[in-house]
């Protein structure tokens, strides 16, 4: 089965835009604390339950939204195409993040 074009094109766009979330949170997150201080309230688990929320919804949407749509559709190998080829540029975008931390972590990778 070969992938349109445009299947290619959408399916990465989708999952650049879930690892452009991710990087924003994760930068959230390593940065809370200057922020907002170091405070001890209810407020914290709050948000912090609340950005999980969010995060489940936005990635879900990004990453299986369009392939339910064209499911719905009708679109049934078109769906599963999508949804796989999304998923490809996700792990595609893992390896290079773990690349990049084996870089700029400047130690050789060892086995064991």
């Amino acid at each position: 089965m070969a992938l349109k074009a445009n299947t290619l094109v959408r399916s990465f766009a989708h999952a650049a835009g879930v690892v452009i979330y991710v990087a924003a949170v994760a930068w959230l997150m390593s940065h809370g604390e200057a922020l907002v201080g170091e405070r001890q309230s209810i407020l914290m688990p709050v948000f912090a339950l609340l950005l999980f929320i969010v995060s489940a919804t936005i990635t879900g949407l990004l990453v299986l939204g369009r392939p339910l749509q064209l499911y719905l559709d009708g679109a049934k190998r078109e769906a599963v195409a999508f949804l796989l080829a999304t998923l490809a540029w996700l792990v595609a975008f893992l390896v290079a993040v773990l690349i990049a931390m084996v870089l700029v972590s400047g130690q050789p990778v060892t086995a064991g």
